[in-house]
């Protein structure tokens, strides 16, 4: 995760940007444990050790933001740890940028070996075997889903393969200003919907005149998600051809969103990052965003009294958009035995000394990690004590494109009250669907 402004970038380009440079590229040739190349290629995993001869290398990652002093942190000992056996060059680039470019140049050799990517990718990349499946690392590991989060753990497979180990969980959670709500007798935000939607009412009495602001664009798009799945609605069908968004769930939803406007918790037509700026500057008492923010307002707003709690539970199941950044091995990796033994090698320990990563705001998806006492007390952790509740998108090639171009807009036009919900849903989902049938053909799944 980067710094809020080049996450936001990489949402809203995740389809548009980068699937083109997809669609024109298959990158490569896969080795490794589920491809099509010899078993004797590659070398016998043993777990955290290499015994091959000294390899380089090339590692990329988006995290130009805060996050990213901490990531070279566990470099820096990794590459102090196996000095004279593997050296990690590391190449931080936007995500915006990563993502099309990747392709291209792994294809061309001059690309990365390893890398991480957001699990929404996980299938894009995968059916243009961008990545080789590694399977032969979990299992030398005897890593299971009881290891990890159980949901982003089931993120990481596509077709049946694994293609990911899971380095964390980065989801929404509902920021309270501590002093607003004291004002009206509170401790903390509350959970549940009646209960929240008194708190708003009791805080426009109290001053507050527009305690909850609604936005129209990031990230709103994420809060219809997790009222979705609150209601009891899904994205996507099992095959990935029909988008089931535009359901009652999905009315329910996102009429609950316009109602806040209706009320006057919020004002309308708030333009882009409005609403967290206003919570930073003690406008706002309660918003919904992404823990990438901790760090923000703790080095930014250090006279702000905020506190971060799950996001209310509006539909009746506890439920929140979330994602994560996964480590993946390369189809350029691929062509070199050693290269892949030393990228597993990789893999797996930076994901055991993900501890260091949690001080960079993320939910380590780790078990172990996310227990240790040094981790346990953070607050992104309090967001994890109901695990069943992150959500992911699905799997599906070209699944980026279709949120961009269907989902968001349809979120947008019901907020900024261009269209009923009902009826902004309906046309999003048409586009929807034939986004969906486009890409079946694209990616030839």
């Amino acid at each position: 995760m980067s710094h809020p402004p080049s996450r936001r970038t990489f949402l809203g380009l995740a389809g548009a940007a980068g699937l083109t440079a997809l669609t024109a590229c298959g990158g490569g040739t896969r080795l490794g444990a589920g491809s099509d190349a010899p078993a004797t290629a590659a070398p016998t995993f043993t777990g955290s050790d290499y015994t091959g001869p000294k390899v380089t290398l090339e590692y990329w990652n988006g995290f130009t933001g805060g996050d990213g002093p901490h990531m070279r942190a566990m470099l820096d000992a990794f590459n102090q740890q196996f000095a004279g056996r593997i050296e990690v060059r590391n190449v931080t680039r936007r995500w915006e940028d990563l993502y099309p470019a990747m392709p291209t140049a792994i294809s061309a050799g001059k690309g990365p070996d390893v890398a991480v990517i957001h699990n929404d990718w996980i299938g894009t990349f995968a059916v243009r075997k961008v990545l080789i499946p590694i399977d032969d690392v979990v299992g030398a590991l005897g890593l299971t889903e009881g290891d990890f989060i159980p949901a982003v753990w089931q993120a990481g497979l596509y077709g049946g393969k694994r293609y990911s180990v899971p380095l964390d969980v980065h989801c929404l959670g509902d920021y309270y200003n501590t002093a607003h709500l004291e004002k009206i007798g509170l401790k903390e935000a509350p959970t549940e919907r009646a209960a929240y939607e008194d708190a708003l009412t009791e805080l426009k009495k109290a001053g507050t005149s527009t305690p909850f602001w609604m936005p129209s664009k990031w990230p709103a798009h994420l809060m219809f998600m997790s009222l979705l799945w609150q209601f009891g609605g899904e994205l996507y069908d099992a095959d990935g051809t029909k988008a089931l968004w535009g359901s009652e769930p999905g009315v329910q939803a996102l009429s609950w969103m316009v109602e806040q406007i209706d009320k006057g918790f919020s004002p309308a037509k708030v333009a882009l990052d409005s609403q967290y700026a206003a919570f930073k500057n003690d406008k706002v008492s309660l918003t919904w965003d992404g823990i990438w923010q901790i760090n923000d307002l703790k080095t930014n707003a250090p006279s702000l009294k905020w506190g971060l709690a799950p996001i209310p539970n509006i539909g009746g199941t506890p439920a929140v958009w979330s994602a994560s950044h996964n480590f993946v091995l390369t189809s350029q990796a691929g062509r070199d035995p050693n290269k892949v033994q030393a990228a597993k090698v990789f893999i797996d320990t930076l994901s055991r000394q993900s501890t260091e990563w949690a001080k960079a705001g993320m939910i380590p998806a780790r078990n172990s990690a996310r227990q240790a006492p040094e981790v346990a007390g953070l607050p992104q952790v309090g967001l994890a004590r109901d695990l069943t509740a992150f959500h992911f998108l699905p799997a599906l090639a070209g699944v980026g494109d279709v949120q961009s171009k269907a989902l968001e807009l349809a979120v947008a036009k019901a907020v900024l009250k261009q269209s009923g919900p009902a009826e902004a849903l309906k046309e999003g989902v048409a586009t929807a669907d034939q986004l969906l049938a486009d890409n079946k053909r694209k990616y030839a799944q």
